[in-house]
């Protein structure tokens, strides 16, 4: 019930360094020294935040199905979940940022690439990159990572149950709901590299004990979270914020999951829920595609109903 705050564990884990890094090059992908610099130093990525990126799951082949034969090209060991989707959302990305951007095929051949140095057998973050490129002039730089997942993430095939729950706080984002209405300048529902804001809201919530935020508008809704998506369960109805308007960048796992929770006779729907209504859910998570649906356990320092059940149907609706 809510008031009664459970004894939750930091969900404030550091992030691994990346450990395989791609470049697209002009004469084509190539592999890159993780330790070395990117983009040079006038890179208006790096100066203004001019640029996109999108985040993916990565597993092994067998965990998502190997229908290769014997004697064919044994490839990469690896694969990412919903790459298509990605690169779609990437490119729409790009199109608003009016940066001309590589197509499709030549960034699958440079996920290709990373994938196939990728040293360890389990789970990675992949995270792809594009910036308009140096302000002295020069193409944009595309590039992609790999990195190890951070502790305590959903894994597939392990129990629902271990996946911790997270401590979250509330924050405005200082604008109405509907504030991204014709006003395309705004980039609502692009990915940018301008995450000042979203790392800012994320101290803050360590300043106040927390792990997470989720951000609401002036006029009384939830959002989202600064690196993650929002899922609501109210009433057995399963809710996201809408995009559009809202600003809310379309999120590719929870498409998975509203489609799944549906095909299992589910109402599941793009709805705005106001900030009051999250204490009162059957369950309220942070969702990301390599982060996999994380339960809020507390929020503003009340508890978030957390059922071991409806935990484990958001796990397996979003393919854990």
């Amino acid at each position: 019930m809510p008031g009664v705050v459970p004894d939750l564990p930091s969900y404030a884990d550091p992030m691994p360094r990346p450990r395989v890094v791609a470049l697209l090059a002009p004469e084509g992908p190539r592999l890159h020294d993780p330790q070395a610099p990117v983009v040079a130093a006038d890179d208006a990525g790096l100066t203004r935040g001019d640029g996109c990126f999108d985040s993916a799951l990565v597993i092994p082949v067998d965990a998502g199905g190997d229908d290769r034969q014997a004697g064919d090209d044994p490839g990469p060991t690896h694969q990412v979940v919903d790459l298509p989707g990605h690169l779609a959302r990437l490119a729409a990305s790009a199109r608003a940022l009016e940066i001309p951007a590589p197509d499709e095929a030549a960034w699958t051949e440079l996920v290709a690439t990373a994938l196939r140095a990728w040293p360890e057998p389990g789970e990675a973050t992949l995270r792809l990159t594009l910036t308009r490129g140096p302000e002295s002039g020069g193409p944009p730089r595309a590039f992609v990572t790999l990195t190890d997942r951070a502790a305590g993430r959903p894994q597939r095939g392990a129990a629902a149950t271990t996946t911790r729950p997270v401590r979250a706080v509330t924050l405005s984002r200082g604008h109405p709901s509907d504030a991204f209405v014709d006003a395309p300048w705004l980039l609502g529902g692009v990915k940018t590299l301008s995450y000042a804001v979203n790392t800012a809201a994320l101290r803050e919530a360590r300043r106040r004990g927390a792990d997470d935020v989720i951000f609401t508008s002036t006029d009384g809704y939830a959002l989202d979270a600064p690196t993650a998506g929002l899922l609501v369960v109210r009433d057995g109805a399963v809710l996201s914020t809408p995009t559009g308007g809202t600003g809310i960048l379309a999120s590719t796992s929870i498409g998975a999951i509203l489609a799944a929770a549906e095909a299992e006779g589910r109402s599941a729907r793009h709805e705005l829920v106001q900030v009051a209504d999250l204490l009162t859910a059957d369950g309220v998570w942070l969702v990301a595609s390599s982060r996999g649906p994380t339960p809020v356990g507390e929020l503003d320092g009340r508890a978030v109903p957390v059922d071991d059940g409806l935990v484990a149907d958001v796990a397996r609706w979003a393919g854990f």
